[in-house]
């Protein structure tokens, strides 16, 4: 198994012994020490890399949890390839310098690759460039003035890079492997209908953690980073149609014209490198009843379509939910795309969870409420985190159905919750406390719709 790709402007090639060998050991076995290993699990980011792909944009990515297959042809800058060839500083190096940004310093290779990708794309909004990027030591006030410093400053030659091209696979090309990235929908069709146990692999946010915390050994894997036709969002008259392999970085910013509300949702759904990494498909192909993004999509009435070699099935993404772990899925069969009909944006979302930026929630929902001539007209309202599913609240929308936009009428759907739900007591929240927090949360879409402010989407557990 030989891995080509671009290392700090060098081409090379990995030859890892299993295909779940992530980057960041890979990167310090060779004596690329800066980047350092934190948590193990894409939440420090003290393991972060900069990975150009073939639209030429610098990202930010956890090492920890990137799979040497999934930087197949991509160009990888560790914080030793951060300054010029020459050893001139990049521009956010010299200003954390001048900033006195750094302290320990065990965290800061972290935060300057991920500075540097940020810079290199034109990014300003800093606080949440860094939310992914922990540190104990400065307080973060010194790191976000030296971001803000080089905001003006030229992006440095070397890191506008382009990807090396790279030859697809054929199945049986990896021995005990199965294709380790197939370069089509048709291609992974096909083999995932031969070999159905095998585990898929899309952003690995979640898989990599079954690597790096639970140790499992995944078997056969399939790389569905390559499937470009997997990718990408297209907009039509009737619906907004999202593909499987679309990371929620890039939904974010394509919703937000829609929908404001699930795209700020979405910002809280991880950090940067995470969002950069996570797909939709993958989001809700896991099947947890605390993902972020299915109770807004089940609230907009979305449609999951699946494949299973080269029969398609279409169904309502609420449906798919059948039980705790478990999905109306086949075997071999797996998610495609999901659709959002277009409609008027009438969604309000809410993220309850112990810490503002990416944090799993306690507690999520989503409430999709048009108002025709003065009344509510079918809302839908759906929750993760109050059931072993994703779930809508039917009757709370009952309770709401054509009824005037009155607080009344919003407190006795709020009290049609405890109907609906019988939640569960975990780590994240008690179940008397997630029937109150949902109860706020409808409350909350209420004065967002009245006119009375901003839906809340913090409420801290």
């Amino acid at each position: 198994m030989e891995i080509p790709f671009r290392l700090n402007g060098e081409d090379v090639t990995a030859t890892p012994g299993d295909p779940t060998d992530t980057l960041l050991d890979w990167l310090r076995a060779r004596g690329l020490t800066g980047t350092k290993e934190g948590c193990n699990e894409g939440d420090c980011g003290a393991c972060s890399v900069v990975v150009t792909g073939a639209d030429g944009m610098p990202k930010a990515l956890n090492a920890c949890i990137l799979f040497l297959p999934q930087v197949a042809g991509k160009a990888v800058r560790t914080v030793e390839g951060i300054a010029a060839p020459d050893g001139t500083l990049h521009p956010v190096q010299q200003a954390m310098i001048d900033r006195h940004g750094s302290q320990c310093g065990f965290c800061t290779p972290g935060f300057i690759t991920t500075m540097a990708a940020a810079h290199a794309r034109g990014e300003r909004d800093h606080a949440d460039q860094i939310a992914g990027n922990l540190c104990r030591c400065t307080g973060y006030a010194p790191i976000l003035r030296a971001a803000r410093d080089v905001e003006a400053a030229p992006v440095p030659d070397h890191m506008r890079e382009s990807p090396l091209p790279v030859a697809g696979n054929s199945p049986g090309e990896h021995e005990g492997a199965g294709p380790l990235a197939p370069t089509s929908a048709d291609a992974l069709a096909d083999w995932y209908l031969a070999n159905p146990d095998a585990t898929l692999v899309a952003g690995a946010t979640d898989v990599g953690l079954w690597v790096t915390k639970q140790f499992r050994d995944l078997g056969q894997v399939a790389f569905l980073n390559r499937c470009e036709d997997l990718k990408g969002i297209e907009v039509t008259e009737d619906g907004i149609r999202i593909g499987a392999m679309t990371d929620m970085e890039t939904l974010r910013r394509a919703i937000a014209p829609h929908h404001p509300s699930f795209a700020e949702l979405l910002r809280r759904y991880g950090s940067v490198q995470v969002r950069n990494a996570a797909t939709i498909g993958g989001n809700i192909a896991n099947g947890s009843p605390i993902g972020d993004s299915p109770p807004p999509l089940i609230a907009l009435g979305a449609t999951l379509h699946l494949r299973r070699g080269a029969e398609r099935r279409a169904m309502p993404l609420e449906d798919f939910f059948l039980d705790y772990g478990k999905q109306d899925r086949q075997p071999g069969e797996f998610v495609e795309a999901v659709t959002i009909p277009r409609q008027p944006d009438a969604l309000y979302c809410h993220k309850v969870s112990k810490r503002f930026d990416q944090d799993i929630s306690a507690l999520c929902m989503g409430a999709n409420l048009p108002v025709v001539e003065g009344r509510l007209a079918a809302p839908r309202i759906a929750f993760g985190g109050m059931a072993g599913t994703p779930k809508r609240a039917a009757h709370a929308e009952a309770a709401l159905d054509g009824q005037k936009v009155t607080e009344a009428a919003f407190e006795k759907a709020a009290a049609a919750l405890a109907e609906d739900f019988t939640p569960l007591s975990d780590m994240r929240a008690s179940a008397a406390y997630r029937l109150e927090a949902a109860r706020g949360a409808l409350m909350g879409a209420f004065r967002a719709l009245a006119g009375d402010g901003p839906v809340l989407l913090e409420l801290r557990a």
